[in-house]
């Protein structure tokens, strides 16, 4: 599951907010007035006709909480989860939600569920993570929903189930959750859950990756590149891939690196086939390193160099690459011990960059 929301924001201000409105909200709240209370405690949170003030934010908040006011409830526990003009008490922030949740906050009650999941403030309880997030879900609360269908999907404190999983994501997806549009797309792209359908597919691919989803506009890209869902464009599928590249997405840099290297939708360019091909490589993508193995062998791009081309071959071979295994031979009739032993050395070294994270 995410971590915890932001303190809410409701917008109580008219867009003249003033002194005299924020001198008359404090009278309120100083007479008892919860609603007031908590209003004055999100205009100190937000800076809103008074200096930002985060202590004085909590202790309105905290007045109206004492009062059963479910926002200013699970707003305390927002501060406490995140040590915001308080100190951070993880005990306390659940006590919080808790409060909230019974009351029928769906942002109280996802955050709870956050909290079982990852065992913050109490014990680990994965089954109780999904009751919570279940109940904010069917509140129609997104993050819930796509959450809900992570569960399912994964059969994480729940039976595993594709189909309540593609349910609940479409329920995100139709509220514009980028994450859930994606995940949507690829039950679509690999029929779980739902018959499989490749023009569905494309098109929640597109919605996620108009929001700027790196694996979405990867994923798009290959429906471009090979025709599925869509009509096949080369150019189309470069420029999806080079979003998601720009991104740092680890198998769009190792397909624009190909595009490069075959001039397919781009001019050939074998120094930029290089250069994205070596980002992908050092994120430890397979065909990416085989391939810059080859660029390294035979000075494509790049100056010759039988060391780095060992190493880079040497990785994508011990993971199984038969290219890699069938370059390494070569190789090896090529290079001397010592050469052999220095490429070696540093494929033995080598640590991968950290990769984008794909949900899937």
């Amino acid at each position: 599951m995410l971590g915890v929301a932001n303190a809410q924001k409701t917008n109580f201000f008219s867009d003249s907010f003033g002194d005299g409105t924020f001198k008359e909200l404090k009278i309120k709240a100083e007479k008892g007035d919860s609603t007031a209370q908590y209003n004055l405690g999100l205009s100190y949170n937000l800076g809103q006709g008074v200096a930002k003030d985060e202590v004085e934010a909590v202790k309105w908040w905290r007045k109206a909480a004492e009062q059963n006011d479910a926002d200013a409830e699970y707003n305390l526990g927002v501060c406490f989860a995140k040590g915001q003009g308080v100190l951070k008490d993880e005990v306390e922030a659940v006590e919080w939600y808790l409060k909230a949740s019974e009351q029928n906050n769906p942002k109280a009650q996802y955050n709870l569920g956050v909290c079982y999941d990852k065992g913050l403030g109490l014990a680990k309880d994965e089954e109780e993570a999904v009751k919570w997030c279940r109940k904010a879900a069917e509140q129609n609360l997104a993050e819930a929903q796509y959450n809900l269908g992570a569960c399912y999907a994964k059969g994480k404190g729940v039976v595993k189930n594709t189909e309540e999983a593609a349910k609940w994501y479409r329920k995100a997806a139709e509220q514009n959750h980028a994450e859930a549009q994606y995940n949507l797309g690829f039950c679509y792209d690999n029929g779980q859950g739902v018959v499989r359908n490749a023009v569905e597919a494309a098109k929640w691919y597109r919605k996620a990756a108009e929001q700027n989803k790196a694996e979405a506009q990867y994923n798009l890209g290959v429906c471009y590149d090979y025709g599925q869902g869509v009509v096949q464009d080369d150019k189309e599928a470069v420029k999806w891939y080079r979003m998601a590249a720009d991104q740092n997405q680890a198998e769009a840099q190792s397909a624009l690196g190909v595009c490069y290297n075959d001039g397919k939708g781009v001019a050939k360019d074998d120094v930029q086939a290089v250069y994205w091909c070596r980002k992908a490589a050092e994120q430890n993508v397979t065909d990416a390193q085989n391939n810059l193995g080859v660029n390294y062998a035979f000075g494509i791009g790049v100056a010759k160099d039988y060391v780095e081309s060992y190493k880079w071959t040497m990785l994508a071979s011990t993971k199984g690459s038969e290219n890699a295994k069938k370059l390494m031979t070569i190789l090896k009739s090529k290079m001397s011990a010592e050469q052999i032993a220095k490429g070696q050395k540093l494929a033995n070294e080598f640590k991968p960059h950290k990769t984008s994270d794909a949900i899937n």
